[in-house]
């Protein structure tokens, strides 16, 4: 739960590869959070404004099979500025990761990870925002 809020928080998990979503919303429920997933960018773009509760915190690859750059998580700070924003990302070159953290990414997460790493990780963020 969010501090001061009665409802469980809402993470939006957005991956491409099912059993990464999978994985990540066991986790995730397990520590009582509220997940919605997304395979792909205009999925996770519809999760945020199509919402009258938008997500709380987010968990966003950096490669999906319409968004291959930070532009995704560029639209993400335009549409809910204050979300903490978790990249994960088997690409992290310098320019990438110096890019998301330049756009607000909480942190980023090299892939393959440990999901107990990204709960930890949300939980942080939570706590932060």
């Amino acid at each position: 739960m969010m501090a001061n809020s009665p409802h469980p928080a809402r993470v939006l998990v957005v991956d491409d590869e099912l059993l990464i979503r999978w994985a990540l919303r066991e986790a995730l429920e397990a520590k009582g959070y509220a997940v919605t997933e997304a395979a792909d960018a205009a999925s996770a773009r519809r999760a945020l404004v199509g919402h009258s509760q938008p997500p709380d915190a987010a968990v966003l690859d950096y490669r999906l099979p319409d968004s291959n750059d930070l532009g995704l998580l560029a639209a993400f700070r335009q549409l809910a500025p204050a979300m903490p924003v978790i990249m994960m990302t088997a690409y992290g070159t310098a320019d990438m990761i110096k890019g998301a953290l330049d756009l607000g990414a909480f942190r980023i997460v090299n892939k393959p990870f440990e999901v107990q790493q990204v709960v930890d990780l949300v939980a942080a963020a939570l706590a932060s925002a």
